[in-house]
């Protein structure tokens, strides 16, 4: 199930019924109103969020801009496009950095909730942008929680400052002195966790804060838990003043409560969502994107970005030349195979494209087909790929042994990929696709975008 497509699905369906309609009463805005209203409570949705968002809704659709519209259902549809921007925040919140360095950015959360590897994930993103952070383990209590911060910080080429079991707030001040002496200007300290909220926990987090006066209080959330999620920011934001969130599991979130109530609850911006279990599966959270994504409408934004991270742009156009020439070869296709891959999930992907709405769920993406089709290339020759025309019977039969698959699926991967090529090569000369073509592509991939 991808993000929010249990609360994506009722209110496109809504939305859907009233699009159909030339002109719009009051009647059939209260009514499409209960039924946004039933579809947010649905998704665990603070049920007072929930009142103040119908009624701002309501207040503005049955205005002169939505009954005296040509097009009342999609001024609807944008007023409710507004509200759940508003609803999270607007605009995105980005990270303060301080005047004088270090930047001091402190981690709290219950034990569970992804802290850690979330501190990680930070450090990694402040990283690719030229900063020099620095990681202190702070939570000295969790069994192996030191480790798991030094194994991550390896795979990331960044330093972790850490003195065993002894006392945190200690840890947490000499990290700072060691970042100054060492030109780390982030320093991002894991703090330890609790199951619950409990008063120990609190003192030494109070402890740490006003020792270090960090510049952020980030506290970690599993979104998957809903309003508990809400509750405990509740909780410590009148504990500890925090600056902002992360919503972790925000991708296995199918309903989407927490992200849709806790700026408004709190008053607190969410400044960063965990989309994976890679170290870069942390996204900026921008509120605007999430709404058109709720809605159907995708993210295109997001989606640029993605490709810009992962596509290699000389090789973009080495590709095109090679397309131009018909030089495409199995050996591109899998390595544009693995770049698709390294963007994140297909689901995820197909999701950002604007105009899918609910028939994305229709699109039916196997991760295994995809791992099945890098399998089956890896096991020819480089002769192979590069010359696919003279793979005969008994090459095929190799192939699918070494694979693991069936001569079958040799057979639909390499008359996939000559379709691919002759539809790439279209589109790369700039040339329209015959309704024949459409057809083909439709039916190789099964995308109802190609109409």
């Amino acid at each position: 199930m991808a993000l929010f497509s249990s609360l994506s699905e009722k209110l496109q369906d809504t939305f859907k019924r009233l699009k159909g309609k030339g002109k719009l009463s009051e009647a059939d805005i209260d009514a499409a109103m209960r039924e946004v209203r039933i579809a947010l409570l649905e998704a665990d949705v603070n049920f007072k969020v929930v009142k103040k968002f119908i009624a701002n809704v309501k207040e503005r659709a049955i205005g002169s801009e939505v009954l005296e519209s040509l097009t009342p259902g999609q001024q609807v549809i944008k007023i409710v496009n507004d509200e759940l921007v508003n609803l999270m925040g607007e605009t995105e919140s980005s990270i303060d950095f301080a005047s004088k360095l270090p930047t001091v950015i402190m981690m709290v959360g219950l034990q569970g909730s992804g802290k850690t590897t979330s501190s990680a994930k930070l450090a990694k993103t402040f990283k690719k942008k030229g900063r020099s952070p620095l990681l202190a383990a702070c939570d000295i209590y969790r069994p192996a929680a030191i480790k798991q911060l030094e194994v991550l910080a390896g795979q990331l080429e960044v330093p972790v400052f850490s003195k065993g079991q002894e006392n945190p707030v200690l840890i947490a001040e000499e990290a700072i002195a060691y970042a100054k002496n060492n030109g780390n200007d982030i320093v991002i300290i894991d703090t330890a966790g609790r199951l619950h909220i409990d008063e120990e926990l609190m003192a030494e987090l109070k402890n740490i804060k006003e020792l270090v006066d960090p510049t952020e209080i980030l506290l970690v959330v599993d979104a998957m838990t809903g309003q508990d999620a809400v509750n405990v920011a509740e909780t410590f934001d009148q504990n500890f003043a925090i600056t902002g969130l992360i919503l972790t599991k925000l991708d296995g979130d199918t309903r989407g409560g927490a992200a849709l109530s806790i700026r408004e609850v709190t008053g607190k911006p969410i400044k960063f969502v965990g989309m994976g279990e890679k170290l870069d599966a942390l996204e900026t959270f921008h509120p605007d994107r999430m709404a058109s994504r709720i809605l159907g409408m995708g993210d295109v934004l997001t989606l640029i970005e993605k490709a810009q991270e992962t596509f290699d742009l000389n090789k973009a156009k080495e590709m095109e030349a090679k397309l131009r020439s018909e030089q495409f070869t199995l050996e591109d296709f899998l390595d544009q195979l693995q770049q698709m891959k390294s963007m994140g999930p297909i689901e995820d992907i197909i999701g950002m494209i604007p105009g899918l709405g609910k028939q994305a769920k229709n699109l039916q993406v196997d991760e295994k087909d995809l791992v099945r089709t890098e399998a089956i290339i890896q096991s020819m020759t480089p002769k192979e790929r590069a010359n696919p025309e003279i793979i005969s019977g008994s090459r095929k039969k190799r192939i699918a042994n070494g694979s693991g698959t069936k001569v079958q699926d040799v057979n639909k991967l390499l008359k996939q990929f000559e379709e691919a090529k002759k539809m790439m090569k279209q589109f790369s000369a700039g040339g329209q696709m015959s309704k024949k073509a459409k057809k083909k592509a439709k039916g190789m991939f099964n995308l109802p975008f190609f109409k």
